[in-house]
């Protein structure tokens, strides 16, 4: 297993459940702007190691989700923001800032979990 990408949780926005019911999670690195700060999984230690592509593996904590599409803005969203939204809705194609993962819910995020990409 090759590490694509990795960094760890260091805040929960008060607002961030609120895309729940979309199956939508937004990271940003922990220096969001402020008004975008409450929605947001802020995150730390963003660390590219290559590019992330469709096949590859997302694990937050301790669970594993199959990423099936990367839009074309991905990378360079995470690599100078951190800044991408997750959708666990199965999706082959969608907008430009988002990964898209296997159909699944949501999964419990908490400060200090670790959120990575891997290919198998």
């Amino acid at each position: 297993m090759s590490l694509v990408y990795q960094t760890r949780v260091t805040g929960i926005g008060e607002l961030a459940a609120v895309f729940s019911g979309e199956k939508m999670i937004i990271l940003f690195k922990d220096n969001a702007p402020e008004e975008l700060a409450d929605y947001c999984i802020l995150h730390s230690g963003n660390t590219m190691y290559g590019s992330i592509q469709a096949g590859d593996w997302l694990r937050i904590g301790d669970k594993e989700f199959r990423i099936t599409f990367v839009g074309d803005e991905v990378e360079q969203n995470l690599s100078n923001l951190g800044h991408i939204t997750l959708r666990f809705d199965g999706q082959t194609d969608g907008l430009g800032g988002s990964v898209y993962l296997e159909d699944s819910e949501l999964p419990q995020l908490q400060v200090g979990d670790c959120i990575s990409v891997a290919r198998k």
